[in-house]
């Protein structure tokens, strides 16, 4: 393209953003960034008439969450604009994206372009970088990370401390959290949290009798249990499959008079239904409502994720059209599960009537909706459905995820048709190109699909792209 018609065709693509309003706008600018090149792109973004806000940019970098490439080619952009400056939190956003993506030179330059115009790091900044690191399978280099802090102007304190543990444990390396608790408890004088959080941890990998132990060691150092303890007991229980003793406990819990709340009888009704025992379930939902404890969304969610996988997708449904009589506004987590139970029993039609469902009652389908259906469309055979409903995710609303990329290329092979293998070799691609990376099994097993249909050229695009990501096979299964 001249650079003439370039500039006439963003001055023509920002006259139309420049038009209309927020929301609507974010959507939109999102869109021109997704679909514009580099050159174009900066183009259209200097045209911009409207202020840009922090608020603005954040959200424009979270709906570009699942194209990391784009989302770096924007922020870098607005790092350079003359009349804007990212605070911290969008910086956030970027060192967030930059680890997923594994671009670690480009997180610690964003790092000290934080500290040069004294915007950060935060303890959020660094909480956030070192559970990409664990993520990633680098648990040292995050205690590295962790204890380095003060060298980047952000001391450690109790919280840092604490958020630092939460990420080893709910990353299951539970051990490693509790080494450090161990060392560094008298240090940053560990609190209730510390203990909770480690506790939590024990009871996540099902070891409750560590977790009570810690739980008597913490009362021995003078510190008192909270409901929030209590709770952490209660689901620990209920995961470990110990169903008798979480029922013991909880009516300890109501015997030594604790101010039991919506999540101890919430962990309850979804511990029963879990194990099977639906009756006891719904009978502990009508009690907390006669104790004056009033279910939440999530209680409600509870009860129809239960009912949808032990009971009947049409009892789930009932709920469902209960809590919204009573006033309740349903999640997108809530639409979700009454949409897995439909498709689970093959009422598509019903399923994809709740989806826009969702969006009269102004809940937007998320990436995890769009991944349910596009996987039961595939598990039907109806391939070309699931990918027009993909194609419908690329409007800058909602864009794919890896699970999305994966479902996808996986069910193109079921048909075994050569059409099918070249889609799979285009999503491969695509995925790439958003900042994704494939398993070493999904290239291969696309490069030999590829060569056995006869696409030996396609095939050495793949091949290509394979060696640029450092994934070479040892040998072609022909």
């Amino acid at each position: 393209m001249c650079t003439q018609s370039l500039r006439l065709s963003a001055s023509y693509n920002i006259n139309v953003v420049n038009n209309i309003s927020s929301p609507s706008q974010e959507a939109i600018i999102t869109n021109l960034i997704l679909k514009s090149d580099a050159q174009s792109l900066n183009l259209i973004l200097e045209k911009y008439s409207k202020q840009w806000t922090p608020e603005l940019v954040n959200s424009i970098l979270k709906r570009l969450w699942n194209h990391g490439p784009k989302a770096l080619q924007f922020f870098k952009f607005m790092d350079r604009h003359p009349s804007y400056c990212h605070p911290s939190s969008s910086f956030d956003h970027a060192i967030d994206i930059s680890a997923r993506l594994k671009d670690y030179k480009t997180l610690w330059t964003f790092l000290a372009r934080m500290r040069s115009r004294r915007v950060g790091p935060t303890p959020k900044t660094f909480a956030i970088i070192t559970e990409r690191f664990v993520a990633a399978g680098k648990p040292d280099r995050a205690v590295k990370i962790f204890l380095s802090m003060h060298e980047y102007g952000c001391p450690q304190d109790l919280n840092s401390f604490n958020t630092f543990l939460d990420v080893l444990c709910k990353s299951k390396r539970v051990e490693k959290a509790y080494n450090l608790f161990r060392v560094f408890r008298g240090k940053f004088k560990a609190d209730t949290i510390t203990y909770n959080i480690i506790a939590n941890g024990w009871c996540l990998i099902k070891r409750t009798p560590k977790a009570l132990e810690l739980l008597k060691e913490m009362v021995e150092r003078g510190l008192d249990p909270t409901i929030t303890t209590y709770n952490i007991m209660l689901r620990g229980f209920f995961r470990a499959g110990q169903i008798k003793d979480a029922w013991e406990f909880f009516l300890q819990m109501k015997a030594r008079k604790c101010e039991i709340d919506v999540i101890s009888y919430t962990t309850v009704v979804h511990g029963f239904g879990v194990a099977g025992e639906i009756h006891k379930a719904r009978k502990v939902f009508k009690e907390m409502i006669k104790e004056g404890i009033l279910p939440s969304v999530a209680t409600y969610n509870a009860l129809i994720q239960v009912l949808c996988k032990k009971d009947g997708v049409p009892n789930a449904i009932l709920v469902f059209e209960e809590m919204i009589e009573k006033g309740y506004t349903p999640n997108s987590t809530t639409y979700n599960l009454i949409i897995r139970g439909l498709c689970h029993v093959g009422e598509f039609k019903r399923s994809v009537e709740y989806m826009k469902r969702m969006r009269d009652f102004k809940c937007e389908p998320n990436v995890q909706t769009y991944n349910l259906l596009i996987r039961y469309y595939c598990d039907e055979g109806k391939i070309e459905k699931s990918l027009e409903l993909f194609g419908k995710m690329d409007g800058g609303d909602c864009l794919p995820n890896l699970d999305t990329y994966n479902i996808l290329i996986s069910k193109m092979f079921v048909r075994k048709k050569s059409d099918d293998l070249l889609v799979a070799g285009k999503l491969l691609i695509e995925m790439v190109d958003r900042g994704f990376m494939p398993r070493k099994f999904t290239f291969n097993r696309v490069l030999n699909g590829l060569l056995i249909t006869g696409n030996q050229g396609f095939a050495k695009e793949i091949l290509r792209l394979q060696s640029k990501c450092g994934l070479l096979p040892r040998q072609f299964k022909l």
